[in-house]
């Protein structure tokens, strides 16, 4: 059982559909469905897809108004927004919403609700919209769990630092070679790559297998513990794993730190030698970065339970 809140109030978290982004570009939904039918697609599905989350943001969000103040909050401003000790943040939407939410919360418990479980997978979804009226009652009583998840945490030498739910991406902002001096273990390498992912648990199942799958793909490697990384690791692990993308071995550069885990014990540094467009983003969200050119260093490591996912 958790601590009962005092004075909460509710964050709610949505963000556009795809049929909104349209109206967005197109400037009315007529010409947005003009577009869409002319690229032989069918304007049927983005206009249910539409519906069916509104129609489940409407009826979480009467919920929570019956109970406590509600303060909504669209995706777009995650980054710039200040969480209060007392806030209960809930979310609606897919998976990536999630982890984007988990990003910039961290004090504050995240309840998770799938809109539309015919269209989202929900492995960070828990909870389905007709359970919000129980849940929400659990969650103001204090009588709820949490799944405590670990975080990857990137800080430069001029004070700046990004922090990761799913991966850390170190490397050139553009389809470029990325120039760096990786220091791991007592060891040192100068590199050429496509850039360094750093894997958390939570985002093990996604870009960092993908990276492992190709690899051993490549290789024809039947390693068990290799392809057992594949399948990822928990959550609240104390510990990530960093993979270099496709190294580059030459006179100048070398490709033999490729691959390791990272933790309190064994944090990972990278030195940039980039002159321009050297980027440190997480989540996939390249809007949200850091500059990361010559003289910097980047120093990784875990953020351990950095944040609470309501199960």
């Amino acid at each position: 059982m958790k601590k009962a809140f005092k004075e909460p109030r509710f964050i709610l978290v949505t963000r556009e559909t795809r049929l909104q982004g349209l109206i967005r570009r197109f400037n009315t939904r007529s010409q947005a469905k003009f577009y869409i039918e002319q690229m032989g697609m069918d304007f049927k599905g983005f206009e249910e897809e539409d519906r069916t989350y509104h129609e489940a943001v409407s009826m979480v969000r009467s919920l929570l108004v019956e109970k406590r103040p509600v303060q909504p909050l669209d995706r777009e401003f995650l980054p710039n927004y200040l969480f209060g000790k007392e806030d209960i943040v809930v979310v609606v939407g897919q998976d990536g919403l999630v982890a984007n939410t988990l990003k910039y919360s961290r004090e504050q418990p995240v309840l998770a609700f799938n809109p539309d479980p015919k269209r989202y997978e929900g492995k960070l979804l828990p909870f389905r919209v007709p359970q919000a009226e129980n849940v929400l009652r659990a969650v103001l009583g204090g009588h709820y769990q949490t799944q405590s998840i670990s975080l990857a945490l990137a800080k430069l030498t001029n004070g700046q630092e990004m922090v990761a739910v799913n991966d850390l991406f170190i490397g050139p902002k553009r389809h470029t070679s990325a120039f760096y001096e990786v220091h791991y273990q007592g060891q040192k390498e100068i590199q050429s790559s496509s850039g360094i992912i750093v894997s958390t648990g939570l985002g093990s199942t996604g870009w960092f297998k993908s990276i492992l799958s190709g690899a051993m793909g490549i290789a024809g490697n039947a390693d068990p513990a290799v392809a057992g990384l594949a399948q990822g690791f928990p959550w609240d692990s104390e510990y990530l794993y960093f993979s270099v993308r496709e190294p580059y071995p030459s006179v100048a550069s070398g490709a033999s730190i490729v691959f390791g885990q990272v933790s309190a014990s064994k944090k990972l540094q990278i030195v940039s030698n980039m002159a321009e467009e050297g980027v440190i983003f997480s989540d996939g969200i390249l809007d949200d970065y850091l500059e990361f050119n010559a003289s910097l260093t980047a120093t990784i490591e875990p953020i351990v339970k950095g944040s609470s996912l309501v199960v």
